[in-house]
C-alpha cells in the first residue's frame, strides 16, 4: 500500500463529501417546490427530493388553506436535518421570499403594493405585505395628521415602497405617497370641473378655531366659522365632526393657487331680508345674550340675527364698569331697536332705554334753586359728589363751595359720608349732569362791592397778608392783590414790607373779574393819575417849572386860600355870637 493510500481524509473533506452527497451547497436556504405525501394531526408531511421528508406546522399553511395529497406546495429549506433527522422546511419564509421577490420587481417598477396595517412600534406602525413585514413611519399614514388610526387597522390598501433592505429584513413604505399622488390627480380632474356657487358633498377631514377643511373627493377647501351658520359660533366643533359628511356651497375658488373657499349657510334662506320690517325702530323685543364684548354685548333676536347694545346704552347710571358685571352669557333681557342698517347688516339696541331716565325724574320733581341735602359719595380734585337717590348724584364745584376759601382747600373742609345741604344751580338731562352749590345758601359778602365796583376807580382797602411779591388787600369782602411793582411809582417804595397788615391803603382798580371775584390794584397807578392831574391844573413842564415847583406853588396856594377863608370866617362868627348873646337877655328878662 503505498503512502498516499495510507492517509485518512481530513474533516474538510468529509464535509465537503457531505454537502455533495446531501447537495446542501443547491438547496438549503431556498425555495423548492414539494408534494404533500401525508398528514400527520397539524403537520404537513412534504417530500421534496431529498433523503428524508420535510415537515411543515399546517398553520404555516395559511387560514382556510385546504391540502391534499398529492399537492404542489413551495417551501423554504431552512436546515436538513433536526433532532430526528427530518429536513427543516418553512412555508412561512417561502411566502416572505415569494413577496421579497414580488416587492422587488415591484419597486423596480415603481408600482404600488397592497398591505395591511396590523400593528403599532415606536414611531409608526407594522404592515403586512402578503408575508413581508414593513414599517410604516407615523408621518407617512396620511397628508395630515390623525388622531384615531383605528379605522385604518386591518383594512387591505396600497402602500408605496421607499426603501428596501434584503440583508437587514428592511422595508419603509408609505400610505401618505399613495393619496398624494390619488389626490393630485382627482384634484387635476376636478379644478376643471369647479365652479363658483357650485353646491358638492364633502366630508369634514380636520376642524380647528377659525373653521374646518372639507374634502371635495381630490381637493380641500376652507369652511370658515363665518360661514358655517347663520348664527353666532364660537367654535366649528359645536356644529361639526371629522368625517362627517356636508354639502357646502363654492364661494370662491382661485385658479391660480387652487385655493377654494366653501360656505354651509349660505344654501339657507339669509335671515337678514327684510329686518327693517321685521325690527322696526322703537320697537321691544326679549332676546338672549349670545356673547360679551368690552364694547357691549350681542343679542340674538332671532336665529341668524343678532343686534349690538353698546355698552353706554346698557345702564343710565353705572357707566364705567364691564358689560359683564351688569348682564350674564345666555340671560334673557329686554331691549328696544335704536337704529337698523339692514346692508350693513347692524342693529343698535338699547336697554336703558327700557327703564326710567332718573336724570328726567329728578328733573320732574326738582327745579333750579331748590334745596337739597345728600350724602358726600366721592371727592375729586375739582369738586365733591352728593348722592341725591340710590341713582344720581350731583356735583359741587370748587368754586360753588364756599364765598372767601378757594380750591383744594375748601374742599377739605369735608369729607366722605358727611351729609351736606346745596341749592340745585343747574339740571342737564341730556348731559346727564346736575350742578349744585354750597356757598349760594348764604347772601355774597361782596355783592355791594361788586355792584359799585368799576375798572379805574380808586378805593380804599385793609392790608390783610403780605408776600414776598406784593400785598393781598381786603376791599369791602373782596380779595384784591397789589404786586410788587405796583406799590409805588418809586421804584426804592416797591417793598411789601413797608406795610402792615390792617393797615389801609387807597389804590386804583387795573382788573375786575366779576365772574372769578378777582380783583387787581395799584398804587403806581394812583400816584401816577395824581401827578398827571397836578400838572393839568398847576403847570406844565414845557414852561420850565418841575414837578416839585408845581407841587410847591399848588400847597402855598392852598394854603393861602385856607387862611383867608379863616380871616372871612371870624368877622361872621363873631356876629353869630353876639346875636345869640342878645337873644338870651331878652329871654331872661
Amino acid at each position: 500500500m503505498t503512502k498516499n493510500e495510507n492517509t485518512m481524509p481530513s474533516m474538510e473533506d468529509f464535509g465537503a463529501l457531505l454537502d455533495e452527497y446531501m447537495g446542501k451547497g443547491s438547496f438549503q436556504g431556498k425555495v423548492v417546490s414539494g408534494k404533500v405525501i401525508g398528514f400527520d394531526d397539524d403537520i404537513v408531511i412534504v417530500d421534496v427530493g431529498l433523503k428524508s421528508e420535510g415537515r411543515i406546522p399546517l398553520r404555516e399553511c395559511g387560514m382556510g388553506v385546504e391540502l391534499s395529497i398529492g399537492d404542489n406546495i413551495d417551501v423554504y429549506i431552512d436546515r436538513y436535518e433536526d433532532k430526528d433527522g427530518n429536513v427543516v422546511l418553512s412555508r412561512e419564509k417561502a411566502r416572505r421570499e415569494e413577496a421579497w421577490g414580488d416587492l422587488e420587481k415591484a419597486m423596480e417598477k415603481g408600482e404600488h403594493v397592497i398591505g395591511t396595517i396590523f400593528g403599532r412600534v415606536k414611531g409608526g406602525f407594522t404592515v403586512d405585505l402578503n408575508g413581508a413585514t414593513a414599517f410604516l413611519p407615523g408621518s407617512q399614514i396620511d397628508v395630515r395628521p390623525i388622531r384615531d388610526v383605528t379605522p385604518l387597522m386591518g383594512v387591505a390598501q396600497p402602500f408605496a415602497l421607499l426603501k428596501m433592505d434584503k440583508l437587514r429584513g428592511n422595508i419603509v413604505v408609505s400610505r401618505r405617497a399613495v393619496l398624494e399622488e390619488t389626490r393630485a390627480e382627482q384634484r387635476t380632474e376636478m379644478i376643471k370641473n369647479l365652479k363658483e356657487g357650485e353646491i358638492v358633498d364633502g366630508t369634514v377631514k380636520n376642524i380647528t378655531d377659525y373653521g374646518a377643511f372639507i374634502d371635495l373627493g381630490g381637493v380641500d377647501g376652507l369652511l370658515h366659522v363665518t360661514d358655517i351658520s347663520w348664527k353666532r359660533i364660537t367654535n366649528p366643533a359645536e356644529i361639526l365632526s371629522v368625517g362627517q359628511t356636508v354639502k357646502v356651497q363654492v364661494i370662491k375658488f382661485n385658479t391660480d393657487t387652487g385655493r377654494v373657499s366653501l360656505g354651509m349657510k349660505q344654501l339657507e334662506e339669509d335671515p337678514w331680508i327684510g329686518v327693517n320690517e321685521k325690527f322696526a325702530v322703537g320697537t321691544r323685543f326679549t332676546g338672549k345674550i349670545s356673547n360679551i364684548a368690552d364694547y357691549g354685548v350681542f343679542i340674538e333676536l332671532a336665529p341668524g340675527v343678532e343686534g349690538l347694545v353698546h355698552v353706554s346704552e346698557m345702564s343710565w347710571t353705572k357707566k364705567n364698569v364691564h358689560p359683564s358685571k351688569i348682564v350674564s352669557l345666555s340671560q334673557e333681557v329686554e331691549v328696544i331697536v335704536l337704529d337698523v342698517d339692514e346692508s350693513k347688516r347692524r342693529i343698535s339696541l338699547g336697554m336703558k332705554q327700557i327703564q326710567e331716565n332718573p336724570w328726567k325724574a329728578f328733573a320732574d320733581s326738582h327745579n333750579v334753586g331748590d334745596e337739597i341735602e345728600g350724602e358726600v359719595k366721592n371727592m375729586i380734585e375739582f369738586g365733591i359728589f352728593i348722592a341725591l337717590n340710590d341713582d344720581i348724584d350731583g356735583m359741587i364745584h370748587t368754586s360753588d363751595l364756599s364765598w372767601d376759601v378757594a380750591g383744594e382747600e375748601a374742599i377739605k373742609e369735608y369729607k366722605k359720608g358727611q351729609m351736606v345741604k346745596a341749592k340745585i344751580l343747574d339740571i342737564d338731562v341730556e348731559k346727564e349732569r346736575i350742578s349744585l352749590g354750597v356757598k349760594q345758601l348764604t347772601e355774597d359778602p361782596a355783592a355791594g362791592a361788586m355792584e359799585t365796583l368799576k375798572k379805574g376807580e380808586v378805593v380804599t382797602g385793609i392790608v390783610s397778608a403780605i408776600e414776598e411779591n406784593g400785598i393781598e388787600v381786603d376791599v369791602n369782602g373782596l380779595k384784591g392783590y397789589i404786586k410788587r411793582t405796583d406799590l409805588a411809582k418809586d421804584k426804592s417804595e416797591q417793598k411789601p414790607e413797608r406795610f402792615a397788615v390792617g393797615e389801609k391803603v387807597d389804590a386804583k382798580v387795573t382788573t375786575f373779574d366779576a365772574k372769578n371775584r378777582k380783583l387787581t390794584l395799584s398804587i403806581k397807578a394812583k400816584e401816577v393819575d395824581e401827578d398827571k392831574k397836578a400838572m393839568e391844573e398847576f403847570g406844565s413842564t414845557n414852561a420850565g417849572a418841575s414837578l416839585g415847583d408845581i407841587l410847591g406853588a399848588a400847597l402855598v396856594k392852598k394854603a393861602k386860600k385856607a387862611k383867608e377863608e379863616t380871616a372871612e370866617e371870624k368877622p361872621a362868627k363873631a356876629k353869630r355870637t353876639k346875636k345869640a348873646e342878645t337873644a338870651e337877655t331878652t329871654d331872661a328878662e
